[in-house]
């Protein structure tokens, strides 16, 4: 049985497709042997969803959020989705600390990936969880809390330790977030003043082709933050006139409000609406994280590669990310320049491409995003998580049979190094 991702553009395979709807049913599936993985909202680009056995689908499960006041924390079935979830949150007068770009995410697949929006104070979505609940090998129901022993290995887990079923995330007051928009820095503006302009608003996301210029710059301001008013101008750049509400790639319709519009967390920190198809629809994703301090060097090695990007290329975004400590995150320990590429559905030229990205960033140590399109070998991805060997042996510890395993962690976690 093959489910395909939401662009179309990736093939998952399976024996099967099974959509519980209790965690009993979760640990029956996983208790009767065989492989099994976790199967989200369909957002990743490679194999890591794949298994020769049955793929676990949440979807079918009630979403039952429950705010607790006093800790501050919201828990939730782990197969609702951000926007879905942001929604309930600022109708109860609640937020989250970020969101992704796109809220069609499910919580479970995107902490398990340590997917993340962006912002020079903002970590991985994945660093506020504070509590979860999963079925490990042969239907072992375990749950976990922020400060338990080996917490830090088991939110990015990659699926390696079971199924994640519900979960516990931080949450605070609701807050209002204005979204501007400038077209035009040059590139030398970024040489000198990247630092400046990453955090010159509480989520700043830079959209280029990587050719002549950043060709537009997304600010979204916390209302309640002090500095708050927009800059008549920035950086030399002007404000984006209506008829440029574009990111090259989607339509306006697509995109939540900007041009100074203030609004709910939930309907401006994403880049997509929940209600429309984010992004293309027909494309590629891959990304890579490069440690804060080599941003600049990092996005010169890029632009030196401008020609080869071009044909394959939709476009680019440069975002950033707080370090946190969680031991399979791309920004375990160290604060992050995020280097996004949304390519053509053109899977052998990308690929070309991307051993030509990665040969140019080698020296940064790029950590590619666990769930989309990259060229690096396993071994390779491996050796950049200082504590690969303490999740090996956490997985092991959780999945004694290896029913959580497949190609692709057998090349990455568990390969050699």
């Amino acid at each position: 049985m093959a489910e395909r991702n939401w662009s179309g553009t990736y093939t998952y395979f399976a024996g099967t497709v099974r959509s519980p709807r209790s965690v009993e049913e979760v640990r029956e599936i996983v208790a009767s042997g065989g492989r099994v993985r976790a199967l989200g909202t369909r957002h990743t680009f490679n194999d890591l969803p794949d298994t020769a056995g049955s793929l676990v689908h949440l979807g079918a499960f009630d979403p039952d959020p429950v705010i607790d006041r006093d800790a501050m924390t919201v828990s939730a079935s782990a197969g609702i989705r951000y926007g879905e979830l942001a929604a309930y949150l600022q109708a109860h007068g609640y937020a989250m600390h970020n969101m992704g770009s796109l809220p069609h995410i499910c919580v479970a697949g995107a902490c398990a990936t340590a997917t993340h929006g962006s912002g020079d104070t903002n970590r991985c979505l994945a660093a506020a969880v504070s509590g979860i609940e999963l079925v490990a090998g042969r239907g072992e129901i375990v749950r976990a809390a922020r400060g338990d022993e080996d917490f830090d290995g088991m939110v990015v887990s990659l699926g390696a330790l079971g199924i994640a079923t519900r979960v516990t995330l931080d949450i605070e007051p609701t807050y209002d977030v204005r979204q501007d928009s400038y077209v035009d820095v040059e590139w030398e503006v970024l040489d000198d003043h990247l630092d400046d302009i990453m955090a010159s608003a509480y989520s700043v996301s830079l959209f280029t082709n990587w050719r002549d210029r950043i060709d537009q710059v997304w600010l979204k301001s916390r209302l309640d933050s002090a500095g708050a008013e927009p800059p008549a101008e920035f950086f030399g750049a002007r404000p984006q006139p209506p008829e440029q509400w574009t990111t090259l790639i989607s339509p306006d319709t697509n995109l939540t409000p900007r041009g100074g519009s203030s609004g709910p967390w939930s309907e401006r920190l994403p880049h997509f609406r929940l209600d429309s198809t984010p992004s293309n629809g027909d494309e590629i994703q891959s990304e890579y994280f490069v440690d804060r301090r080599h941003g600049v060097d990092a996005i010169r090695a890029v632009r030196g590669l401008a020609g080869v990007l071009e044909p394959v290329l939709l476009i680019g975004e440069i975002r950033t990310v707080a370090e946190d400590s969680m031991w399979l995150s791309m920004a375990f320990e160290r604060d992050c320049l995020v280097l996004h590429f949304t390519w053509r559905n053109e899977p052998e030229a990308v690929q070309v491409v991307l051993a030509r990205l990665e040969s140019e960033l080698a020296p940064f140590d790029p950590r590619p995003h666990w769930g989309k399109a990259y060229a690096m070998r396993g071994d390779r991805v491996a050796g950049l998580y200082e504590r690969m060997d303490d999740f090996r042996a956490l997985a092991r510890r959780f999945d004694p049979d290896g029913q959580f395993r497949n190609a692709y962690l057998d090349r990455t976690v568990f390969g050699a190094r």
